[in-house]
C-alpha cells in the first residue's frame, strides 16, 4: 500500500499521461513496496520500537541505538522510494515519447495549422517535460538525502588503518559529502522550480532555440554537474589526501581513530568486559598440588567427546532405528559431589528402519519418539576400558537417585524432522524389552488436537494428503506434532534470533529438556570490526612452518556485534519453548522484547535446577576469542604494528593437526573452594607454539557470563599444547607404544 501511494504520488505531476503508463507504473510501485514489506518487516518493527543507549560515537555524535535501530530502516526506506522514483522518472520519459508520437500525428494530419494552432502546439510541446522535470528534481532530491545518509556510513569506513573513520573520512570525506548533498539538492531544487529551471537554461543553452533540445540540454547538464561533482568531491579529492598525506604518517594520522575502533569493537563483542590477569607460571608442579586439590584432578576430562560418541553408537544405540546425535559436557551434583558429566539423546532416526518398514502407518503413528539418555563421568572407566555409565540402556537406568529418568520419551529433539500423530488407534512403540516390544498412548499436551474433521481435514492437505485425511486411526482425541525438530522448531517462533548449533540435553526432575543458545547480533555498530568466518592456523610440522586454513562459525560471518541474551529451553516431551533473557542491558534484546512482550522472560523465571545447567556457549567463546587475539592489543601503535598477535594452539587428533575448540573444565578460581564449570580457549604467539594465553567463560551461578583472560609472561617458556604433543612424540617410551598399537588396521586417536 505504501509503494502505491508513492508512485500515485510520483506520477500525480502527469495528469496528461497516458493510463496504461499510470497503471503499469503504480502496479509495480505496489508490489515494489509489498516485496520491501515482506523483506524489512524486523527493520519496520525494530525502529518503531527503539530505544536510547548510552554510548555515543566519537565523531558525529549519535548513540549507538541511532545506527542499530534507525539507520538500517533510513536505509531501506531510501532504497525503495528511490527505486519508484527511478521508475518514475522512466515513466515520465515514455511519457514524453507518447506524447510526442500523438503531437506528430497531429501536425501531419492538420498539415501545421495557423498561427493560434502552432502556438498551443508549442506551448503543450513545453508542457509534455513537466512531469519529467518534476520526476527528475524528486530523484536527485532522494540521492542528496542518500548521500547524507552516507555519512553516517563512514563509521563502517575501510579506507584507513582499521573499520570505522580514519583521518582522511573525518577531515576530507565528510566534508565532501556535505558538498556534494549542497550540490544535488540544488540541482534537484532547479529542476523543480520553473523559474530557477530557467535561470540555469539561460546558462547551459542560451542558444538553443528548439524546445525539445533545450529540455533535454537542461536534463543532461544537471546530471552531468551532478557526477563531475561526485567523481571529484568524493573519490578524487579523498584519494589523493589519503595517498599523499595519511599513508606515508599513518601511524600518526590514524593513531586516536584506531583507539576508537579498539574500544568500539571491544564493546561489540563483549570484550570490554573481559578481566585480564596476569599469570606468573612459576609454579612447580608436586604430588602435594594433587592431594590439596582432589576435586579438580578427579574432574579432568580423560574422555575425548568424538571418541565416546562412537562408543555410545556401539553399546548404548540398542536397536539399529536409535541414533546419538553428538556427545555434550554438562555437569551435575551426584551423591553430594559436584561432577563433570557428558551425555548424550536417545533419537529416533527414522531412515534407519529397514526400507520394507518405512510405512506411512510406521512413520506417523508407530515410531514416535526417542528413548533416554546416556550418561557417563568424564575421567572413569571400567575395567573393560569402556566409560563409566550413570545412565544407561533401555529403559533408562540410573546408578543415582537424582539421576533418575522417569519421563525419557523423546518426541522433539535434533533428528526429529518428521511431523507424527501421537494418541491414536494404533499404539506407539516406546521401547523394546527381551523379545517384545513395549507400547504406549502419549498423555501429554504437545502437538494440535485433532478434534473435528476440518482440522483433520487442514494438516492432512498440508502433511499428507488423503491418506492422513481417509485413516482410521486418528481420534478427536489424537495430536499431530510438527516442527519437532528443535532448531527448526525455535527459528519458526524467532526468526531474528540467531541460534547455536549446539543444543544439548538437560535431565531435571525425571524429565528430559534441551537447552539452545540465542544471540541478538548486528551488522550495523559502529566502528566495530566485521567478524570473518576463515581462520589461517600456522604450526610446525618438523622444521616445516604450515598453514590451515579453519572455516568456522559460519552463521555469524560479518557480524560486527554480539550478545548471548536468551537461553531457549525446550521441553523434550511436550515440546514447549521459553525463551529466557540472559543479557536484559542489551539494547537489541530491549527493542525485541517491546515488540513481543509475551514472548521473553526474565532469567529469574527459569526453574533453579535449569539455570544450573547454562552453559557458555562454545560459538560465542570461539568468536569473541578470534577478536580478542588481535583486540586484547589495546595500544593504539602495538596494535597497527600487530607486534602481539595471538592464534589458537593446535593439538593433534588422530595424526592430523588441528586448532584447539573451546572446551569445558571444572577450575576453581584462585582464592576460591569450590570447583566451578568454565569453558577455556588457549592461544599461542603468531608463528610460535608456547603457550601465551587463554580466556574462560563461567558457567556458575553469580559467575555466570564473567570473562577472565589470564596473560602468560613473554620471557617464561609454559609449554602450548602442539609442543606437548611433540613431548609425546619424543618420548621414547610412548612412541614407542603409540607405534606398535597403530598397525594391523588399529588406530591411535590423538584425542583432545
Amino acid at each position: 500500500a505504501f509503494g502505491y501511494i508513492v508512485a500515485l504520488f510520483l506520477m500525480l505531476p502527469n495528469p496528461r499521461a497516458q493510463r496504461r503508463i499510470r497503471r503499469w507504473s503504480c502496479a509495480l510501485g505496489a508490489f515494489i513496496g509489498a516485496i520491501w514489506g515482506l523483506n524489512n518487516w524486523e527493520t519496520m518493527l525494530r525502529f518503531y520500537k527503539a530505544v536510547e543507549t548510552p554510548l555515543v560515537d566519537p565523531i558525529l555524535g549519535k548513540d549507538t541505538g541511532f545506527y542499530l535501530f534507525r539507520l538500517p530502516f533510513y536505509d531501506r526506506i531510501l532504497i525503495l522510494i528511490g527505486l519508484l522514483s527511478f521508475f518514475a522518472v522512466l515513466a515520465s520519459v515514455a511519457s514524453v515519447a507518447v506524447r510526442y508520437k500523438d503531437l506528430a500525428l497531429e501536425v501531419l494530419m492538420t498539415g501545421g495549422g495557423d498561427g493560434d494552432a502552432r502556438r498551443k502546439r508549442e506551448k503543450l510541446r513545453a508542457s509534455v517535460f513537466t512531469p519529467l522535470y518534476i520526476n527528475a528534481g524528486i530523484f536527485l532530491l532522494i540521492l542528496a538525502a542518500g548521500r547524507y545518509l552516507r555519512r553516517f556510513h563512514l563509521l563502517y569506513s575501510t579506507w584507513g588503518a582499521v573499520t570505522g573513520p580514519g583521518w582522511t573520512d573525518v577531515n576530507i570525506r565528510l566534508l565532501m559529502y556535505n558538498i556534494v548533498v549542497v550540490i544535488t539538492a540544488f540541482l534537484g531544487v532547479v529542476l523543480l522550480l520553473p523559474a530557477l529551471r530557467r535561470v540555469f537554461q539561460g546558462f547551459v543553452a542560451p542558444r538553443l532555440r528548439q524546445i525539445e533540445l533545450l529540455h533535454i540540454a537542461t536534463l543532461a547538464s544537471a546530471g552531468l554537474i551532478m557526477l563531475l561533482a561526485w567523481l571529484v568531491a568524493l573519490a578524487i579529492v579523498p584519494g589523493l589526501f589519503q595517498w599523499l598525506r595519511v599513508e606515508p604518517n599513518e601511524i600518526t594520522y590514524e593513531e586516536p581513530y584506531i583507539a576508537h575502533n579498539i574500544a568500539f569493537t571491544r564493546q561489540a563483542f563483549g570484550l570490554d568486559r573481559i578481566e585480564e590477569r596476569e599469570f606468573p607460571a612459576s609454579s612447580v608442579f608436586t604430588p602435594d598440588m594433587v592431594l590439596e586439590n582432589p576435586a579438580f584432578f578427579s574432574n579432568i576430562r580423560l574422555w575425548d567427546w568424538r571418541a565416546l560418541d562412537a562408543v555410545y553408537k556401539q553399546f548404548q544405540e540398542i536397536r539399529l532405528y536409535y541414533e546419538f546425535v553428538d556427545v555434550d559436557i554438562d555437569r551435575y551434583t551426584i551423591a553430594g559431589d559436584y561432577r563433570q558429566v557428558m551425555a548424550s539423546a536417545r533419537e529416533l532416526w527414522l531412515p534407519n528402519l529397514p526400507r520394507q518398514s518405512q510405512t506411512f502407518v510406521n512413520q506417523r503413528f508407530k515410531y514416535t519418539h526417542g528413548n533416554g539418555i546416556t550418561l557417563t563421568t568424564v575421567s572413569e572407566f571400567t575395567p573393560q576400558g569402556l566409560p563409566h555409565l550413570l545412565i544407561r540402556d533401555i529403559p533408562p537406568k540410573s546408578e543415582y537417585p537424582e539421576l533418575e529418568v522417569s519421563r525419557p520419551q523423546i518426541y522433539y529433539g535434533e533428528l526429529t524432522y518428521e511431523h507424527a500423530i501421537v494418541n491414536s488407534e494404533e499404539e506407539e512403540f516406546d521401547h523394546p524389552s527381551g523379545e517384545e516390544n513395549v507400547y504406549i498412548h502419549y498423555p501429554g499436551q504437545g502437538g494440535v488436537q485433532l478434534s473435528n474433521i476440518w482440522r483433520k481435514f487442514i494438516y492432512g492437505y498440508k502433511f499428507d494428503g488423503t491418506r492422513l485425511f481417509v485413516s482410521d486411526y486418528p481420534t478427536s482425541e489424537s495430536r499431530i506434532m510438527f516442527h519437532r525438530q528443535i532448531r527448526e522448531r525455535v527459528e519458526t517462533l524467532a526468526p531474528f534470533l540467531k541460534f547455536d548449533e549446539d543444543p544439548y540435553i538437560v535431565l531435571m526432575d525425571g524429565g528430559l529438556y534441551w537447552i539452545l543458545d540465542a544471540y541478538t547480533t548486528s551488522e550495523y555498530y559502529p566502528y566495530s570490526e566485521p567478524f570473518l568466518s576463515s581462520e589461517v592456523i600456522q604450526y610446525k610440522e618438523g622444521n616445516l612452518t604450515r598453514s590451515l586454513r579453519m572455516e568456522i562459525n559460519d552463521y555469524l560471518t560479518g557480524i560486527n556485534y554480539i550478545r548471548n541474551s536468551v537461553k531457549v529451553v525446550i521441553d523434550a516431551f511436550e515440546g514447549s519453548v521459553n525463551f529466557y533473557v540472559f543479557e536484559p542491558e542489551d539494547p537489541l534484546i530491549q527493542v525485541w522484547a517491546r515488540i513481543f512482550p509475551d514472548l521473553f522472560k526474565a532469567r529469574e523465571e527459569m526453574p533453579v535446577e535449569l539455570q544450573r545447567h547454562v552453559r557458555y556457549p562454545e560459538d560465542l567463546m570461539l568468536t569473541q576469542g578470534l577478536v580478542y587475539s588481535k583486540y586484547h592489543m589495546s595500544d593504539p601503535t602495538v596494535f597497527y604494528n600487530q607486534e602481539d598477535l595471538w592464534i589458537r594452539a593446535t593439538e593433534k587428533y588422530y595424526d592430523r593437526v588441528l586448532p584447539v575448540s573451546p572446551y569445558y573444565i571444572m577450575w576453581q578460581l584462585p582464592g576460591s573452594t569450590d570447583p566451578e564449570f568454565v569453558m577455556i580457549l588457549p592461544f599461542t604467539p603468531k608463528n610460535r607454539q608456547v603457550m601465551i594465553g587463554w580466556i574462560a567463560g563461567m558457567c556458575d551461578g553469580a559467575n555466570y557470563g564473567r570473562l577472565l583472560a589470564y596473560k602468560f609472561p613473554k620471557e617464561t617458556r609454559v609449554l602450548g599444547p602442539q609442543q606437548v604433543e611433540t613431548k609425546i612424540d619424543q618420548d621414547r617410551f610412548l612412541s614407542g607404544q603409540l607405534t606398535l598399537w597403530d598397525q594391523r588396521g588399529s588406530k591411535v586417536i590423538r584425542g583432545n
